[in-house]
């Protein structure tokens, strides 16, 4: 694999700290600038949101440069985005800094997806992408708990300086390891781009990042109340678990790129699949506190193994103009991440049970499941030879010749 995927793996590194850092440092926030938890809570929201703009936006809007300068810039983006939250004088500046440091997110990883694949024979496409996605899941496991010690310890500001600090180190290793010749701008422009969103094959892959991946995040979004409630485990052991749920994460985005090499749609199915049962049975995998750990491990594995197939998916079936698509998918993403918490949310309001939420969630993993068989059944159409089907061409004089 090319050297060059580190530096997009810095990146995807620093943007998954940032990104779920906030979750552990909420208490210091709103305790600094005298808010509430429940109004600090909407700076993760405020992330989101820039997200889900600025996936599809900046990377119409990029269209026609270099990818290598794209990615570059978005980094740029990223860094400026952190250090204004570090000098954030109010929950309002925070507010606009948040959302500021989500807009490069998507489209950094939509971009760099297509960088990634380009570097690498078609038969390693899927293992290139998953070795970008490393960062994120190994941000989970070493970045946000050291970014939320940091902040513990030395203020939530500094957590973002920190941060900032990752960003110049992942501008840096883009300028020298990204090579010019698997960078240069696409020929088919935005209209190009645009066109490619009006596939339905794009909108089901896009339809199933959104199930499949919701699924994950409504029953981790109420991951914590599970284990304290239903497992017994004390608060100061939550954050031990959460590593725990990224080492799952880290094992199931590797492995999935290796499988979607071979099978890209059996991939898929199969991961889909896994997270269905895991998520049914967490309900009798939280009595026990040995138990618990085991599904919150299980459960990154298996909703990381569709990580790679559906960022390659989507890619594929635009592959004329794929940066807005594999871009939109970051978006599908965050979308999920935002459905999936109202949906498990719904489940613990309705007085369902502390593991309620895991069950909506394999719900969704269902809906996942029959959206991905609906996008089969639309590709084998598609290609399918037209059956019992004579055509009649011109015959020869002399010749008693039928042309099928």
């Amino acid at each position: 694999m090319p050297l060059a995927l580190l530096a997009l793996a810095v990146g995807a590194f620093g943007i998954g700290t940032t990104e779920f850092v906030m979750m552990g440092l909420l208490p210091d926030v709103a305790d600094d600038l005298h808010i509430s938890i429940p109004s600090a809570g909407h700076l993760v929201s405020a992330y989101a949101l820039g997200v889900v703009i600025g996936a599809p936006l900046l990377a119409a809007a990029t269209a026609r440069m270099s990818r290598r300068t794209v990615l570059i810039a978005l980094m740029a983006l990223f860094v400026a985005g952190n250090a204004l939250s570090a000098f954030a004088p109010g929950n309002g500046s925070l507010l606009a800094a948040r959302f500021v440091s989500g807009l490069p997110h998507g489209a950094f990883f939509g971009v760099g997806a297509v960088v990634a694949t380009n570097m690498v024979p078609p038969e390693r496409k899927a293992r290139s992408v998953s070795l970008m996605f490393l960062g994120l899941t190994v941000a989970n496991i070493a970045g946000v708990p050291a970014a939320t010690l940091m902040g513990q310890h030395l203020g939530w500001r500094a957590t973002f300086l920190g941060v900032s600090a990752i960003g110049l180190v992942a501008i840096a290793s883009l300028a020298f390891l990204i090579p010019r010749d698997h960078t240069h701008a696409p020929s088919t422009g935005l209209r190009g781009e645009l066109a490619a969103l009006r596939s339905l094959p794009v909108w089901l892959a896009l339809g199933t990042t959104v199930a499949g991946f919701g699924a994950l995040f409504a029953a981790y979004s109420y991951v914590t109340p599970m284990l304290t409630g239903a497992a017994g485990y004390a608060e100061t052991s939550v954050t031990l678990l959460l590593a725990l749920f990224g080492v799952g994460a880290t094992a199931g985005n590797l492995l999935g790129g290796r499988l979607a090499d071979h099978s890209l749609r059996g991939t898929l199915f199969g991961g889909l699949g896994s997270l269905v049962v895991v998520l049914a049975l967490f309900p009798l995998l939280m009595r026990t506190e040995w138990s618990a750990a085991l599904a919150v491990t299980l459960l990154g594995t298996a909703a990381f193994v569709t990580g790679s197939p559906l960022q390659l998916m989507v890619m594929e079936k635009a592959s004329a103009a794929p940066s807005l698509t594999s871009s939109a998918n970051q978006a599908a993403f965050n979308l999920a991440n935002a459905g999936g918490a109202w949906v498990g949310g719904l489940a613990l309001a309705a007085g369902w049970g502390t593991t309620s939420p895991a069950l909506t969630g394999a719900g969704l993993a269902v809906l996942g499941l029959g959206v991905a068989g609906a996008a089969y059944a639309v590709d084998r159409r598609r290609v399918a030879p037209p059956v019992g089907r004579v055509v009649a061409t011109h015959v020869p004089e002399g010749s008693n010749a039928l042309h099928h």
